[in-house]
């Protein structure tokens, strides 16, 4: 297992799902429910989160080809939303958004929408999925190390619900903030990245 492309999918795929940004969310979400209800929605959102990213990680490829779609183009489109969702963090503009989205969810159990879909499984999420698992020259063990990854990413995901409280607490507004923009840095050098593989792909570059 190559160490550096584990870091690297992991440092992707906790940028892009963001499991300090959800706990506020979560905080307001569950607002109010007994401590064994949270930990249930928790588990939810976490298990289906699971579900869409392994589905779209192994079929990915495979539905672009039948789209007639290349995986060097999918690459650069993929990197250019990233870059766009790397924006968004940096200017603070997904906060408001997901803030939005949890706004319209049902009151009485949020882990389908909006904590499974789409502030777990988004179209972020997916998409990085879809790129890692179909890296060039990805053989069975690099896309079970993808896979294996992103389950350690959802149970930073689990953990951050269950301490959502304590560490809100513990960062407060301006820490949140500054651990968004960092993270927003990341996700835009990655991004970059994603599509200066695309180019070198087509032997652009």
């Amino acid at each position: 297992m190559d160490a550096a492309a584990a870091i690297a999918a992991f440092t992707a795929l906790f940028v892009i799902i963001d499991p300090v940004g959800k706990a506020p969310l979560f905080v307001a979400l569950t607002q109010g429910l007994p401590a064994r209800e949270r930990r249930g929605i928790a588990i939810r959102a976490c298990l289906i989160g699971l579900g869409l990213s392994t589905l779209f990680g192994l079929t990915g490829e495979a539905a672009l080809d039948f789209l007639g779609i290349s995986m060097p183009a999918f690459r650069m489109a993929g990197g250019i939303l990233l870059f766009l969702t790397a924006l968004d963090m940096l200017f603070d503009r997904r906060r408001a958004r997901n803030e939005s989205q949890a706004e319209a969810a049902e009151a009485d159990d949020p882990s389908v929408f909006p904590l499974a879909i789409p502030l777990i499984a988004g179209p972020g999420a997916i998409t990085t999925m879809i790129l890692l698992a179909g890296a060039p020259r990805a053989d069975t063990a690099h896309i079970a190390m993808i896979h294996g990854v992103m389950v350690l990413v959802l149970l930073c995901v689990f953990a951050a619900f269950l301490l959502a409280g304590p560490l809100e607490r513990l960062l407060g507004p301006v820490g949140i903030n500054v651990v968004t923009r960092l993270l927003g840095m990341l996700l835009a050098a990655l991004s970059v990245q994603f599509v200066i593989d695309g180019l070198r792909d087509l032997q652009v570059i």
